[in-house]
């Protein structure tokens, strides 16, 4: 089964194709752009490029997984938007994985801290072990996070790069934005039983930054 991955829950957008059997999975392509104001302008090429790179059309494909963060609220919502939007129109179930359950599961073994950009001066983190998540996604400041949680062995995620000297354990600036692959690993079994499709509810933590006046302003005349 041919199945798409989109994630815009950080700077960068990705679109990936991968193959998922009975046994296993196989990734065949994967595109990524790294700028935080153009995830709406470059997600749609990045999915026309990584389809005809690997000769498939859209009609091939029998699932798309979606990263649904934690993100800042524009960049996210354009992925998930494109996400139900592809489903809807091809006929085909959609599913949603937490962004940085992705970056956990790629860092493999041992305690690691995931921690992605969250602007503001915070980082949206969570800490896995062995690739499986042990606490639960939050949004905080890097110094926060550091005398907080358990400390890892090492950090992965664009946040981990920018604030590494406060978290002061290795980085890993090889891993810096969820693959596709690994999206597309956390939700396999539910693909495998054709499960019915998900609603892609993003994961905030946090208000938007953009938000409805709360009354009218009086204007002098």
């Amino acid at each position: 089964m041919l199945v798409l991955a989109l994630d815009t829950a950080t700077p960068a957008s990705t679109a990936a194709l991968v193959e998922v059997t009975a046994d296993g999975l196989r990734g065949i392509a994967e595109r990524r752009t790294v700028d935080p104001r153009a995830h709406g302008e470059k997600l749609a090429p990045e999915i026309a490029a990584t389809l005809a790179e690997s000769g498939v059309r859209p009609g091939d494909l029998a699932a798309i997984v979606a990263g649904i963060g934690p993100g800042p609220f524009t960049g996210l919502r354009v992925g998930l938007a494109t996400a139900v939007s592809m489903g809807q129109a091809l006929d085909i179930p959609t599913y949603g994985v937490c962004s940085l359950d992705a970056l956990g599961r790629a860092a493999g073994p041992g305690r690691v801290l995931v921690a992605t950009d969250a602007r503001r001066r915070e980082v949206y983190y969570a800490t896995y072990m062995d690739g499986v998540r042990v606490t639960d996604p939050d949004v905080a400041r890097p110094a926060d996070v550091a005398s907080t949680v358990e400390k890892p062995e090492r950090v992965v995620g664009e946040g981990g790069l920018k604030y590494g000297d406060v978290f002061g354990v290795p980085v890993e600036d090889h891993l810096l934005y969820p693959p596709g692959a690994a999206l597309v690993a956390l939700a396999a079994e539910r693909i495998r039983a054709a499960a019915p499709s998900e609603p892609l509810t993003p994961l905030y933590l946090r208000r938007p930054d953009a938000v409805e006046p709360t009354g009218r302003k009086s204007v002098l005349t």
